[in-house]
């Protein structure tokens, strides 16, 4: 198990890697039909064309010399790794370097140590520009000095992606950046551009094909992305081939175990492409895309209308304990007494029904509610893959969540993820229209409900709830009231005194109000709130103290400072 990990931007924006400016080159290689064998490209194929094609592989590597003069700022200042896809393109590619009057020189998985170690004093002395490889400095060689990385392959694997990038990205005293060129042609529609450009951004949550057209907001600080316009346009079209419709969905369905070598499942399939379930949510049930894909039987199930709509809605769900209940409930579902169950069970199975069903239980021993909960047991085929997405979702879990005493038995844990109507209902809410203005006051339970959005945006809120929320430091908050709430008010009165009074303060927090599939963004669970002190009024500028502190991975969605 791994105790703790940091990604790439974090890394960087630390200053434990230096920042890297990266170009999507246009390869004039198009490898659209190229065949495509267990994981990815087949290497000889691919080698074929880069090194032996004549005329094809020239013009290729004439492009990688003059997009090297064209992105460096000195070609005499160049300490450069080339990664290869075989033997004879490292080599070729050398050669090609030299007679360009740019010194290089090849190391494969063959070298001996002693050819590394001299490989590596040329580079590091200036001896030569480039050194050109296969199967090795993917990891465990480290030369601080290069600054310049040129990806002369597809790399289907996001490790391998990532452990050659990381090659150059190591701290050395004369090193400001790193030059990154990766030469991006037509590709398989297979090929997942997504994740590369997705491990690259400190924000994912925008989509890639919006950082694309808006241009990277997102990179780390000091770094660059720039994609030429033909690069762009096929990064673009292979997003849209391949995830962006259902047609792309159901054709990796159709060949996912010929391509893998793995059964198909939801979890192999989100698993193997590194895929959020909410891009095969947006279109429809993973069983009625198998059923497209021939790799089904079709089916008939009284609940697979009202599913497709609610599966996109437990995507989000990161709640271990609700979790278990649900995978629970949905395997004994015939033999549960609804009328017995504990009240905290009941609350669960209150979320349960609207994340389905849209409204609440209001009685559970009502005839529809009845029916509607059985008819799952008549849908064993939708059953079944809810209890794959949950088990799926408990075993992506990746925080440790936090039970807390809100004078009741409470569903909700601190640090876990819930939509509007969830957490309302898990706090026996269930007036949702009265939910306006991201603040709600439960009288009977003496508790304070404040849904904040952070980012908002002009066309979604209007001036008057255009509040100022945000993290300053792990444990303390800042919050905008509404612009009619007065110091001297009731209710400004009863946030200041909460505490003498007795109530509670809930905060709730989320990023942007939509996600990047365009779903309405659900909420972090931050816990309970102490008054510290409040500034101005109507509206009063409130810092407030969480009882938990904000782990790392929710400071920077709950930090103004960051864009």
């Amino acid at each position: 198990r791994i105790a703790a990990e940091i990604r790439l931007p974090e890394a960087i924006d630390r200053k434990l890697l230096c920042p890297f400016q990266y170009f999507g080159v246009t390869d004039n290689v198009d490898l659209d039909s190229l065949k495509w064998s267990v994981g990815g490209y087949d290497k000889k194929e691919l080698s074929k064309i880069y090194t032996f094609s004549g005329m094809v592989a020239n013009r290729r590597a004439d492009l990688v010399v003059n997009s090297l003069i064209k992105y460096v700022t000195d070609i005499n200042d160049v300490k450069g790794l080339g990664f290869c896809v075989s033997i004879e393109h490292a080599e070729f590619m050398s050669d090609y370097f030299n007679k360009c009057g740019i010194p290089a020189i090849f190391l494969t998985g063959k070298s001996s140590d002693e050819e590394r170690n001299s490989a590596k004093d040329k580079l590091v002395n200036g001896d030569v520009k480039f050194i050109f490889v296969v199967d090795i400095y993917n990891e465990g060689v480290d030369i601080t000095e290069v600054n310049t990385v040129l990806f002369l392959r597809p790399t289907e694997s996001l490790t391998v992606f990532l452990q050659q990038l990381g090659r150059g990205l190591r701290l050395s005293e004369d090193k400001e950046c790193l030059t990154v060129l990766d030469f991006i042609g037509q590709a398989n529609k297979k090929y997942n551009f997504e994740d590369k450009f997705s491990a690259l951004l400190s924000n994912t949550t925008r989509g890639i094909t919006r950082e694309i057209k808006d241009g990277f907001v997102s990179v780390p600080k000091g770094c660059y992305i720039q994609l030429e316009r033909k690069a762009e346009k096929y990064i673009l079209d292979n997003i849209r081939s391949s995830y962006g419709n259902t047609a792309g969905l159901v054709a990796r369905i159709a060949s996912f175990e010929e391509d893998t070598g793995k059964t198909l499942t939801l979890s192999n399939f989100l698993q193997y492409y590194r895929l959020d379930p909410r891009a095969i949510y947006k279109y429809s049930t993973f069983s009625r895309l198998c059923v497209k894909a021939g790799k089904l039987d079709d089916f008939s199930e009284p609940v697979e209308e009202v599913m497709s709509k609610a599966f996109v809605r437990f995507t989000s769900i990161d709640s271990r304990r609700w979790i278990k209940f649900l995978i629970e409930f949905l395997n004994n579902i015939d033999n549960i007494d609804f009328e017995k169950l504990s009240s905290v069970d009941k609350r669960m199975l209150q979320m349960f029904y609207i994340t389905v069903w849209s409204k609440a239980i209001e009685d559970f021993s009502d005839e529809e509610v009845l029916s509607n909960l059985y008819s799952l047991s008549d849908s064993p085929i939708m059953k079944g893959e809810l209890i794959e997405l949950l088990e799926y979702k408990f075993n992506s879990i990746d925080f440790v969540d936090e039970t807390i005493d809100l004078g009741f038995d409470s569903p909700l844990d601190v640090y876990c993820t819930y939509s509007q109507r969830q957490l309302l209902a898990g706090l026996d809410y269930l007036n949702f229209s009265a939910m306006r203005q991201g603040v709600i006051w439960l009288k009977d339970k003496g508790i304070d409900v404040f849904l904040l959005t952070l980012n908002k945006a002009d066309k979604d809120y209007s001036p008057t709830t255009m509040y100022n929320d945000y993290s300053i430091n792990e444990e303390l908050f800042h919050w905008q009231s509404q612009s009619t709430t007065s110091e001297t008010s009731p209710t400004g009165q009863r946030y200041i005194h909460h505490k003498e009074k007795g109530s509670k303060v809930l905060l709730f927090v989320r990023e942007f109000k939509n996600d990047s599939f365009g779903n309405v963004s659900p909420y972090t669970f931050l816990g309970e709130a102490t008054y510290v002190s409040h500034t101005g009024s109507k509206p009063m500028n409130i810092t407030w103290r969480l009882e938990k502190p904000i782990p790392a991975r929710f400071l920077k969605k709950t930090n103004k400072l960051v864009v």
